[in-house]
């Protein structure tokens, strides 16, 4: 079952530099930074009501943000929706012919558990479904 929107995801180039803007210009809550190893990025959350706005800074030139960042530039990535059971989301997603890009959850910022599901099957926007670790 959907939750709600648990994070905007926006590709950057310097998280540093946008911290003034969305912390100060827009006052949101500054929820502090992580390193995802595994995916080869840097996160900064920033609080919005239930919900957040994900800045990504890439670590590594090979990482998935540094690649959308060469092809598309900075701007949105993708769209984080809550779920309570990942498993079955990507259950359901798959017999209604949806094209995931991962078949099994894997471990995201904040220890959420997260799978993404391709744009083709989703009107141009990359989906990730999350939910809190167990």
């Amino acid at each position: 079952m959907v939750e709600k929107i648990e994070h905007i995801g926006i590709a950057v180039e310097s998280i540093e530099e946008l911290i003034p803007y969305y912390r100060d210009g827009l006052g949101l809550e500054y929820g502090g930074e992580e390193v995802v190893e595994g995916q080869k990025v840097r996160v900064a959350f920033f609080g919005i009501g239930e919900s957040s706005i994900e800045l990504l800074e890439p670590t590594s030139d090979d990482s998935p943000i540094a690649k959308f960042l060469a092809k598309r530039g900075p701007g949105i990535h993708h769209i984080a929706i809550r779920v309570d059971d990942i498993e079955q989301a990507l259950k359901q997603h798959e017999a209604k012919g949806a094209q995931l890009i991962d078949k099994e959850p894997r471990l995201g910022a904040h220890n959420m558990r997260i799978a993404f599901v391709h744009p083709k099957s989703t009107g141009g926007v990359l989906v990730e479904l999350c939910q809190t670790s167990l």
